[in-house]
């Protein structure tokens, strides 16, 4: 009876090694690897070796596969297969960082709530501008008279006299002194202000001046405008390709000027084309390029380039973006002409006066004599009325 169970117990002496030395061997095998198969294996694996006559890798797939699936498998080289089940490694997609996405998102709306700020400026006022230039008309209508007084006002006889005694003395006599612009007149350069002379940049850039002070005398009569001297546009459009707007970025600057374009109503830019002198005006309020011209002339191009220069200006004082493409390049109905080749200057200087009062152009040839005169006291007198 013992021969016959030893049959079944010693079946694998026949193979030459018997069980207990075969366990051994796996053992030795097992922790041969296993240092390295603990360094390979992913934390979703579990494998476990255990000193039996079949080598077992259990693998738990329930977050892999979905199941609770049990793999037993008998294997030669533990390593090889820890390495076939081992998950794929994913190239992690770095996205960006939760407070970089929030920032991104922050600039997008701060983008678009300063395109409507910039809006609700623009509205604001030009709603202010119509009101002050719809009071200005109003009481002219109301009161014509006083209108015609105030901007026809009669020379006085001591005035006269101090007009006609310009053409007296010496020619390099200093006359005028504007210490806010530096600017110097000579009797020789007042000269211009009589009737058949051309006028000069230096009484132009005055006058301008002057007109700028008035305004700040009385903010509530006249339009807040900005008035570029006669050096502006040549500086512009003389760049080595033409319009350069670096050459003038820094005519503009706030603490220069105490203000920005943006707040401005209207933007007088002289502009001297070879021997005649027109006027280009930005009208901000109004959304509107102007070309004026006593001869009747046009300049799309002037328009275009002051178009460039006002999106230049916007984007590089206030970050801003400012869209002309919908803004009107029209003429001026009834505009005021000359009938000579000499007042082209004083024209121009009376387009501006009476713009920056926000009134229309209510003059003619006849009326040029008189506004030499008074243009050529109020710089004696530097003082604009």
């Amino acid at each position: 009876m013992g021969n016959f169970f030893s049959q079944f117990f010693c079946w694998k002496r026949d193979d030459g090694i018997a069980l207990e030395e075969y366990k051994k061997l796996e053992e030795g095998r097992c922790a041969a690897y296993s240092d390295q198969v603990a360094e390979l294996s992913s934390p979703r694996a579990n494998v476990c070796f255990r000193p039996a006559s079949d080598l077992t890798i259990l693998f738990r797939k329930e977050e892999i596969f979905g199941s609770s699936h049990v793999l037993n498998r008998k294997v030669e080289d533990a390593r090889k297969v820890a390495l076939e089940w081992m998950p794929a490694r994913e190239e992690s997609v770095k996205s960006e960082p939760r407070h970089k996405e929030l920032h991104q998102k922050a600039k997008v709306r701060d983008a678009r709530f300063n395109e409507l700020d910039l809006d609700g400026k623009l509205r604001l006022q030009k709603i202010t501008g119509f009101r002050i230039e719809a009071k200005l008309l109003q009481e002219r209508e109301e009161n014509p008279a006083e209108f015609i007084k105030h901007v026809f006002r009669p020379l006085t006889v001591e005035e006269e006299e101090v007009f006609r005694a310009l053409s007296c003395g010496s020619s390099n006599e200093v006359l005028v002194r504007h210490e806010p612009s530096n600017i110097v007149l000579t009797r020789k350069a007042l000269q211009c202000l009589c009737s058949g002379a051309w006028l000069n940049d230096e009484v132009i850039n005055l006058y301008l001046e002057l007109l700028k002070e008035r305004e700040r005398r009385d903010p509530k009569k006249f339009l807040q405008c900005h008035f570029f001297s006669t050096f502006f546009y040549k500086r512009l459009t003389n760049g080595s390709h033409g319009y350069d707007f670096k050459t003038v970025k820094r005519w503009t600057a706030y603490r220069k000027l105490g203000y920005a374009l943006i707040d401005c109503d209207r933007i007088f830019v002289p502009i001297h084309n070879e021997n005649h002198w027109c006027l280009a005006i930005i009208d901000v309020k109004g959304e509107s390029f102007l070309y004026l011209d006593s001869l009747g002339g046009t300049d799309d191009y002037a328009l275009e380039v002051l178009a460039q220069y006002l999106r230049d200006e916007f984007s590089d004082k206030s970050a801003k973006e400012i869209d002309t493409s919908s803004w009107r390049k029209e003429p001026i109905d009834e505009l005021p002409m000359q009938k000579n080749w000499d007042d082209c200057g004083m024209f121009m200087l009376k387009y501006t006066d009476f713009y920056s009062r926000g009134l229309h152009l209510c003059f003619t040839q006849e009326h040029i004599p008189y506004f030499r005169m008074r243009t050529a006291i109020e710089i004696l007198q530097l003082t604009a009325e």
